[in-house]
Order: structure tokens, then C-alpha cells, then sequence
């Protein structure tokens, strides 16, 4: 097997054992990838004192505990020892009656020894004198003094120390991982040891006795499935209508379709969930539901595809397959469904062959890089660092600022935002993980923190800057080669990703915005740079993209701030209050509005039949004009004009946009004047993964025709005609008078609309966003933090934790020499290319 990190070597004292094969701890797989179907190792014996030493010191199983890449235990129990642990621990399935009496046992000596004379079984209710009465523990209960449970329960407590508490649920995966966690904060190294050894004997012993087996007719099939299909079908006839009479374009109809199997499949998946929990209503538990449900083997989609529908598929060109297949594997496929499965399932293994020396010459490129990366000293004498704050997704925070800051050292005091005065944490000192809560608790957004980004020393790094290692959670060791584990805790799990597509087989999994917005926390409403347009019924339209809403608190302060698309319809007024969960915007999801903000007569110009536009029509003879590509220096516009005939606004209609107004029709305000569809979806694969990181790390410029554009000042957006057949659009900075001209090919489709406020690095066309530009016009952080912004988006799809600091390590690489352009009286040349130390 490869070795990819630094736990793919560990050291282990020896055990004399018959045979000839020799055996080793299963806890240690998950850090070496090991299964065994076939897998070898090797086997060295490192003979001088000193080599003795080093492997008894640093190289032993029992020091290597937690991940370098996460923080998080890596000797987590899997598959047969979670699986013997939900068992222990489950909910039995009928639960006392109200009133019913339930054995009640004074501590834990006396439920063990009634379970060995087989008066109880593991699954029965008992009330236990509660071990946790006036303790503050983690998981018991403090004010009971008695407490319901099961004998299982008290079985699989006898594992940890007394300082957790009383364990008293199901025992999941993750929550086996979290109690690890716990025992080593609350007892240390050695008493974990011990706990995992005894967890992996009982685990084992428990999977035994359980004998868990699975057959056919545990996968159930739910009773509502044939219905359910039905109604889809129903749905999907309505659209196909639409699409014959001509109210929808081909895009549109696709998205729509792909959008109604999506839903059905996941209405199914939870009828199966629900009819699997349920189990015919027989009293035991089904083997299947509790395999997935406790972590050990199997997850929601492929106990879908065993029991509810196999749902939608992939082309290899990552287009979804219209036509789902309706069948689960326990039905069986017929040839047809089997030919479109074999598509997905045979991209998987030929992506899963090619990937694999992708992700090794990353890690090898990242090495490269990084290896004259280690910690020089403890601390420099200058206080520099990158602020950081909470990662969000449209308006869900995914990554929480505590998780970004912890392990990490302050560069300034933090204040509290209520009271000044008070300093929560000096500059220079550890945030843990009670400071980070409290940071958070106290609604401070912004935390500058020092950083491998921000360091100032030539060949290395100060220990300060690098933070905590997150495999002991102490500070970093001066010595310590980071350069070296960052680049393993990057490229290791891009092997992994690299392996992991083929597991879903190319299911489709079409990740679709939600077309509203509910406000998370009440407050009142601010408006910020919305352009409106209010209709006949007092509603209220956005005509920009740019524009966002803020909800404040009493005291004023920002709570949240959601962006807004064009087209959304407000619900609420400036400076409305708002309740919890009340409805904000809501929008299409397929389209993309250009909406007329005068009322007026609809005229057009260079719309030249065949030329620049051209009418799709449809079965049923509707007709619908959509611009299209042209080379000729034409410019399809749509202008309202008033009752004299005067021009008083114009829009410009970008390519595929489907114009959905006459020539000499009235129009409101706030009325459509074109829709373009929004992509219709590609299934979200690894292969955007993997070369995207290596992109990233290359600060390669995106492809020519997919780069966006980018606001290089703050200003005001204005048309200029055209020039050599490219649209002009300028910025105008209203106070300093600069003016900054973009060149914009025809069928670009364009984010902002004259008379929009453009703040500097925003972008005004559709595209990726350019590195080099963003360093450009916003400057180096702006562009380090783009970067790990969306490197670690690649691994957050995959449900890969890395912690920040690597990224920063090798990113802190990437911006080591400076371009000189002018030397003025040193020895440099012209456009010299020189070490940033040596110019500082």
C-alpha cells in the first residue's frame, strides 16, 4: 500500500503468536488504509539504540492517537466494532408502557451479574440508580437520581471513565469518535489506550453474540413507491407540455424534469428509511437500517438504491440521464436500467485508475514546495497575521469562526463588542477551545490571528505563527518539519477523493439552490445597494445581483447579511422588522430575470432574424425567440420607450437568453423582458476535484473563454456603445474621477447593469475568478484567502476535515518572490525576478 502520510508508519512492540501470519491492532487501518482483502505490509526491525529509541518515542501506535491533517481521532473504531456497539447500546424495540414497573437495580455490579445469570437480557428496560447525581459530567444527567436505560447501555459504560458521565443513547460512529475525544481531554494518553482496547474487545464480542445477519427480504421495499412514481409521472407530462405549447424553452424543460425524479427519489428514500425503522412492525431491528443507521457499513444512498429506486444517472460527460431508473437492487434492473447503470459504474473505475497518479504527483509537487518549511524559533518580534472569520454557503454558515481560530494565537487584544474595555484575550496568547466558544458567544464576526502567511522569516516559520499541532494540541515543537505534513495532509486525501467516485456509481446527485430565503434570526431590516421596482400590487422586485439584505439587532449591529438575486420578489420593506423564520425573498430557480424598470413601448434593436436571434419552435407550434451566437458587430438590445417615442432605458440581451416580450407591446414596470436559464446541472465529481486543486496550487488562469471580469475600481457602471464588436462598460469612482474601461464580448452575460455600484474586485461578467488578477487589484491576502477558500471547498464536497494551517504553509510558498519594477539605485534590473527576503 502507498504511503501517503505519516501514519502510514507506525511502530508496534511484538507479540508472539502462533502461525505464521502476523496480526495487527484493527483500530491502526484506518491510518494505513488497510482491509483485508489481500492487502500486505512490510516488516522492519530497526536495530541500533538510537533507531529503538526513535520508534518507542515517536513513532509508537499508541503516541499516534489524533490526525495531523484535522485534530480528529484517527483511531476510530469501524465497521464490526461500531457495529457491536450500536447493538449494545440500541433503543430496544418496544418501549414500558405508561405506568408499567421496570427492574430496578442499584449500580452496575448488580445489572452485570443479573445479565450472567440471564435474569435480564442486554435489551431490557431497567431503572438504575442514577451514578451521576450531583456531578457535573459531560453526558449524565446531574439532577435525576434515577435513570432509564438498558442493560447494554450499562455494559458499554463499564468502557469509559467515570469522569464522562453516564452514556445513555444509541452509540453511533461518530459518537464512539467524540467520547474518544473526551476520555483523552478529561484522562489523558494512557487512559485512552486502554478504553480503545477494551471498546475493541467489546465491539468484536457484541458483533459476535449479535449475530447479525442479511438477507433479501430485509431490504424493504416502501408500500408508497408505485404511487409516488405515478404523481412524478403526472408532473413530468405537465412539463412536457409546457414545453409543446411553448411557455418553456428546451433548457428550462430539463432542469424541470431532472428537478421532479430528484424530488420523488428523495420522497422515497424517506419512506424507506421510515418503513426500515418501522421493520413490518416485527420487534426486532432490521439488520439493514442498523448497519447505516450506526455508521459501520452502508449510507442513506446506497440503502435507497437497495430498497427505493435507483434514481437518476450520469453520462460519463457528467450530463444527468433524463429517464431515472425506477428499479432498487432488490427489485432488479432490467437490461436497459442495467446498460444505463454500467455507464456510471464503468466512469468511476476508469476515473478511479487514471486519478490515482494525479493525486500522487500533487503530493510530490507539494513536497517539493514545502520540505525547507520547519519551525526555526518560538516567536519573532513582529505581530502580523490574516483575520479570519465564519465560511458561508448563500446564507447557512458551514464552517463556524471557532473551528477556523482555535489552536491558533491572537495578534491583537480582542475587545468585547458590548463593554471596550474588557479584553476577552490578549494579543499573543492561545485561543482554546473555551476562549473560541466564548469569542463566538460574545458575536465577534472578524478574529486576526498570526499565520504562515503573514511570517517574515526566510526558511521557515516561528512557532507562534504555525499554532498548535493539531496531532497533540500542544504547541508546535521547534524543529518540526510542517512544510512536510502539510503537504501529506493535502495530497493524502486527494488519493482518497480520487478513489471515492466510483462508490455512488454515478448517481446523479443534482445539487439545486433553494429558491428562497428565511430569515434566521428577528431583528429589522436594512437594504443595502437593491436596485427595486414595485409592481401594481405593491410588491417590490430587485433589478441587480448585487445588492444584499441586512438584518441588525437592537443595538444596530449586523446579524446576518443575505445577498440577493435579480428577480427575487421581497417580501418585506426597508426597515421592517422580522420574526425568526419569516419569509424574505423568494425567486425562479430556473431562470435568470433581465427585468425593465420603466414602464413604456417594447422596441428592439439588431434582433435580425437568423443573424442574431432565431425562433425555436415547438411541437405544438409555439414560438419562442432566443439570441444567438454571431460574429458580426451587432449588439441585441431591447429599448423601452415612452408615449413620444423617446428611449428611456435599454437592455442588452446576452446569448441562449430567450426574449420573452414583443415588439410594440406595453409593458409595466417590474415586467420580463428576457430570461436565460441557469446551467442546467453537471453532476458535482471529484474530477472537478482533483485537477481543481492542483489549479489552485499552480495559480493557473482559468481557461480563455470562462475567465470572469473584474471590477478594478469601486464605482459607478456605465454603458459606452461598442468598440471592435466588444461591448464597453465603464467604472467611474465618483470621488476621485478614475475611470476604468471593460471590454466585454458579445454573449458574455453580464452580473451588473448600468447605474449598479461595482466594489473593487467584484465580478461584472460571468466566469471564474483569475488569481493573478485578484493579487492585482485586491492584493496578496485577498488572493491567499480566495485560495483556501476554494481549495478547501474541493475537500468540504467530500467531507474531508484539513485544517486551515496547511493550506497556509504551502500557500505562504506560493508568494516568495517579487517582480521589480523599478530599481531606482540598487544593483537590481528591470523586471527582475528576486527572493521577497532579499528585497525586504
Amino acid at each position: 500500500a502507498p504511503t501517503l502520510h505519516r501514519l502510514s508508519i507506525q511502530a508496534f512492540e511484538p507479540v508472539l503468536i502462533e502461525g505464521n501470519a502476523i496480526r495487527v491492532h484493527p483500530l491502526v487501518c484506518t491510518a494505513y488504509n488497510a482491509d483485508f482483502d489481500g492487502d500486505q505490509m512490510a516488516v522492519h526491525v530497526p536495530l541500533s539504540v538510537e533507531a529503538v529509541m526513535e520508534a518507542k518515542l515517536l513513532m509508537m501506535a499508541t503516541h499516534n492517537i489524533f490526525s495531523p491533517s484535522s485534530g480528529k481521532p484517527i483511531l476510530t473504531p469501524s465497521q464490526d466494532i461500531v457495529l457491536g456497539s450500536y447493538f449494545l447500546t440500541m433503543n430496544p424495540k418496544t418501549e414500558p408502557k405508561e405506568g408499567q414497573r421496570v427492574p430496578l437495580i442499584g449500580c452496575l455490579e448488580e445489572a452485570l451479574s443479573a445479565l450472567h445469570v440471564g435474569v435480564l437480557t442486554l435489551h431490557d428496560w431497567i431503572d438504575m440508580k442514577n451514578p451521576d447525581k450531583g456531578n457535573e459530567t459531560l453526558f449524565g444527567i446531574t439532577k435525576k437520581s434515577v435513570v432509564r436505560t438498558t442493560v447494554g447501555r450499562v455494559l458499554f459504560n463499564t468502557i469509559w471513565p467515570d469522569e464522562l458521565g453516564f452514556f445513555n443513547q444509541p452509540a453511533l460512529k461518530g459518537d464512539l469518535g467524540n467520547l474518544i475525544l473526551e476520555t483523552f481531554r478529561n484522562r489523558g494518553k494512557e487512559e485512552t489506550i486502554e478504553s480503545l482496547d477494551r471498546l475493541k474487545e467489546m465491539g468484536f464480542d457484541m458483533a459476535t453474540k449479535a449475530g447479525i445477519s442479511i438477507g433479501i427480504f430485509d431490504m424493504i421495499i416502501p408500500p408508497e413507491k408505485k404511487q409516488r412514481i405515478a404523481v412524478a409521472r403526472k408532473e413530468i407530462d405537465k412539463v412536457e407540455d409546457q414545453f409543446k405549447k411553448g411557455i418553456i424553452t428546451r433548457g428550462e424543460r430539463h432542469n424541470k424534469i431532472i428537478d421532479v425524479w430528484t424530488t420523488a427519489t428523495d420522497d422515497i428514500a424517506k419512506e424507506v428509511f421510515t418503513c426500515l425503522d418501522e421493520n413490518l412492525g416485527k420487534d426486532t431491528i432490521n439488520p439493514v437500517y442498523l448497519m447505516m443507521d450506526s455508521g459501520a457499513r452502508g449510507n442513506r444512498q446506497q440503502v435507497r438504491q437497495l430498497c427505493g429506486m435507483r434514481g437518476l444517472m450520469a453520462k460519463p460527460s457528467g450530463e444527468i440521464i433524463e429517464q431515472p431508473i425506477l428499479a432498487s437492487f432488490r427489485e432488479g434492473l432490467s437490461v436497459l436500467e442495467y446498460f444505463m447503470s454500467t455507464h456510471g459504474a464503468r466512469k468511476g473505475l476508469a476515473d478511479t485508475a487514471l486519478k490515482t497518479a494525479d493525486a500522487g504527483y500533487l503530493t510530490r509537487k507539494l513536497c517539493d514546495v514545502a520540505m525547507d518549511c520547519i519551525i526555526v524559533c518560538d516567536d519573532d518580534d513582529r505581530r502580523d497575521g490574516v483575520v479570519k472569520k465564519a465560511i458561508m454557503e448563500g446564507d447557512n454558515e458551514i464552517v463556524p469562526l471557532r473551528d477556523r481560530i482555535i489552536g491558533r494565537y491572537s495578534t491583537d487584544d480582542i475587545n468585547n463588542p458590548s463593554n471596550p474595555i474588557e479584553i476577552v484575550i490578549p494579543s499573543g496568547s492561545l485561543i482554546t477551545e473555551e476562549i473560541a466558544s466564548n469569542i463566538d458567544a460574545l458575536g465577534i464576526t472578524r478574529v486576526k490571528v498570526m499565520s504562515p502567511l503573514s511570517s517574515r522569516i526566510k526558511n521557515g516559520l516561528t512557532a507562534l505563527e504555525y499554532g498548535t499541532d493539531p496531532s497533540t494540541n500542544s504547541l508546535v515543537k521547534e524543529g518540526s518539519s510542517v512544510g512536510i505534513i502539510a503537504a501529506q495532509s493535502i495530497g493524502e486525501p486527494g488519493t482518497q477523493l480520487t478513489m471515492r467516485t466510483f462508490h455512488i456509481g454515478g448517481i446523479a446527485s443534482a445539487g439545486r439552490e433553494d429558491p428562497v430565503i428565511n430569515v434566521r434570526k428577528a431583528g429589522k431590516l436594512r437594504f443595502k445597494g437593491l436596485r427595486l421596482v414595485t409592481l401594481a400590487n405593491d410588491q417590490q422586485v430587485t433589478l441587480n445581483k448585487t445588492g444584499s439584505i441586512q438584518v441588525l439587532d437592537e443595538d444596530d449591529r449586523i446579524v446576518d447579511d443575505y445577498p440577493i438575486p435579480a428577480g427575487a420578489l421581497l417580501h418585506f420593506k426597508d426597515s421592517d422588522p422580522v420574526e425568526d423564520e419569516a419569509l424574505l425573498a423568494q425567486w425562479d430557480p430556473y431562470n435568470i430575470p433581465i427585468l425593465s424598470e420603466k414602464k413604456g413601448v417594447i422596441s428592439f434593436e439588431d434582433m435580425l432574424p437568423g443573424v442574431t436571434t432565431k425562433v425555436e419552435r415547438d411541437a405544438s407550434g409555439g414560438r419562442s425567440m432566443v439570441v444567438i451566437e454571431h460574429k458580426e458587430d451587432l449588439n441585441p438590445q431591447v429599448i423601452v420607450k415612452d408615449s413620444k417615442g423617446n428611449p428611456i432605458a435599454t437592455y442588452s440581451v446576452p446569448t441562449g437568453a430567450q426574449v420573452a416580450v414583443d415588439e410594440g407591446t406595453r409593458i409595466d414596470a417590474g415586467s420580463i423582458i428576457a430570461k436565460t436559464p441557469r446551467q442546467a446541472s453537471k453532476t458535482q465529481d471529484i474530477t472537478g476535484g482533483l485537477p481543481r486543486v492542483a489549479e489552485l496550487f499552480e495559480a493557473r488562469r482559468p481557461k480563455e473563454g470562462n475567465v470572469g471580469q473584474m471590477a478594478k475600481i469601486d464605482g459607478i457602471v456605465s454603458e459606452a456603445g461598442t468598440l471592435r464588436s466588444k461591448k464597453r462598460l465603464l467604472v467611474t469612482n465618483e470621488e476621485s474621477g478614475q475611470v476604468e474601461e471593460h471590454l466585454i464580448p458579445h454573449g458574455k452575460h453580464v452580473l451588473v447593469q448600468p447605474g449598479d455600484f461595482a466594489q473593487k474586485g467584484q465580478l461584472i461578467t460571468e466566469g471564474a475568478k483569475d488569481p493573478h488578477e485578484i493579487l492585482e487589484i485586491l492584493g496578496p491576502s485577498a488572493v491567499q484567502e480566495y485560495l483556501i477558500e476554494e481549495i478547501q471547498k474541493v475537500y468540504r464536497l467530500q467531507g474531508v476535515t484539513i485544517n486551515d494551517k496547511h493550506l497556509e504553509v504551502i500557500i505562504s510558498r506560493m508568494l516568495f518572490k517579487v517582480r521589480i519594477t523599478d530599481p531606482g539605485d540598487t544593483e537590481f534590473f528591470w523586471g527582475d525576478q528576486i527572493d521577497r527576503f532579499a528585497f525586504m
